[in-house]
């Protein structure tokens, strides 16, 4: 697994965790801006800035914001 910068990391785990609350309780509006702001600090975050991410790096990224309970839950599906 790549080796990510811990603030990359640390907006990830923000990111999953605000897309969980905003599935729970749909249509809360600072939920969505927060959500918005923080898939622009990924998107555009320093790290990436010499090379485009590949599928392979956002998936690695995607799965340091998943809790082990979506991870428990992903694998028994």
């Amino acid at each position: 697994m790549r080796s990510f910068p811990h603030d990359l990391a640390q907006a990830q785990q923000e990111w999953s965790a605000t897309y969980r609350q905003l599935a729970e309780r749909p249509g809360r509006t600072e939920l969505r801006r927060r959500l918005y702001r923080l898939s622009a600090q990924l998107f555009f975050h320093p790290y990436w800035q010499h090379r485009r991410p590949s599928p392979a790096a956002w998936w690695e990224l995607r799965d340091l914001g998943r809790s082990d309970a979506d991870v428990r839950e992903r694998l028994h599906q």
